[in-house]
């Protein structure tokens, strides 16, 4: 688990910054700044390493900082690996983000005091993962004030080694993983044949906190360059949701069950098969039905997992410092089907 979540803490994008026009008062126009990014972090974080490249053309006034990506406003409450996973069907490198200083849109984002903000939110969905996981977020209200800054710190240097530190104190635990489960039951299997005494397999069940990001499309294309833009935000579902997973003796719960059970307003539905009108089934994905909605993307932490992959093996794996898994998928649905 350790190996994975390095990869995960490792993981950055190259970004290509460039200060909107409206806002540029000296000729020639400053290039643009290079930065990479962690994908665990926050776009407001990297003010400290951009506002140098761009003060000594900036206008008068008081800075209200926000980035935005092919004229789309970005939520800095997101992570940046989400958003990048999210908007870039197709990835871009370097990642080629616009930022203003002024003329903040307060129509269309919640207001941003800057690392308070973004901080005052981390803890806030930490919180919320806590309470998930454990019924209650007493593990984090006992939390000192040292040490949630140091829990904060972290994720801001992106130091997995202090993060493993001060977030012992959450317990937030693993989800048991369905290969240990399966290895598990072929002991108990065996001992049984030998003559040990039998030991019957309890269900387990586990919570996930997840955020899923939908990005519903009527439209087919081949491939992912050819994917229409996200131009509003008003295309992308959000859910949050917590996932329950209920286990079955022989039977592993996958990401690909995970989603349904998301989804029940696109999965849960139920369909009479031609020619057999006394007889339904669950709506699956990846059918050739047109009135079956079909996944065509999924990305968590800048991977394509198979969808056949056990969902304690993603939970545990890729999920975020706050304990939130973010997954964003995009989905081709008939128009009446939309979330």
């Amino acid at each position: 688990m350790k190996e994975a979540q390095e990869f995960v803490w490792m993981g950055a994008i190259p970004l290509q910054i460039h200060l909107h026009e409206s806002e540029v008062t000296t000729v020639p126009p400053p290039p643009p700044a290079l930065i990479l990014a962690p994908r665990i972090g926050y776009l407001p974080l990297l003010l400290p390493l951009i506002k140098p490249y761009f003060s000594s053309t900036l206008p008068p006034g008081v800075d209200t900082v926000w980035f935005e990506y092919k004229g789309l406003p970005l939520k800095w409450y997101i992570p940046t690996g989400v958003l990048f996973d999210l908007l870039c069907a197709e990835p871009e490198r370097p990642w080629n983000l616009t930022i203003h200083f002024r003329g903040y849109p307060s129509h269309l984002l919640i207001p941003c005091e800057g690392e308070d903000s973004v901080k005052w939110n981390f803890i806030n969905s930490l919180k919320e993962a806590d309470y998930i996981i454990n019924g209650n977020c007493k593990n984090v209200m006992h939390m000192s004030q040292s040490d949630q800054l140091e829990l904060w710190n972290s994720v801001v240097n992106a130091n997995l080694e202090a993060f493993i530190r001060s977030s012992s104190k959450l317990k937030s635990g693993t989800i048991e993983d369905d290969y240990a489960s399966k290895s598990s039951l072929s002991s108990q299997k065996s001992q049984k044949m030998i003559g040990e005494a039998d030991t019957s397999v309890q269900t387990k069940t586990g919570k996930v906190p997840v955020r899923l990001y939908v990005w519903n499309v009527s439209e087919d294309f081949g491939d992912m360059e050819d994917a229409p833009p996200i131009d509003s935000w008003d295309r992308i579902s959000y859910v949050n949701r917590p996932l329950e997973i209920h286990r079955e003796e022989g039977k592993c719960f996958t990401l690909h069950d995970a989603i349904k059970t998301l989804l029940p307003e696109l999965f849960g539905k139920k369909r009479k098969p031609k020619g057999e009108g006394n007889i339904s089934q669950p709506l699956e994905t990846g059918s050739t039905a047109d009135d079956d909605p079909e996944i065509k993307l999924l990305r968590i932490q800048g991977i394509e997992p198979k969808l056949e992959t056990p969902i304690s093996w993603v939970a545990n794996h890729l999920r975020h410092p706050e304990n939130f898994l973010h997954v964003c998928v995009y989905i081709k649905v008939p128009s009446a089907k939309s979330l």
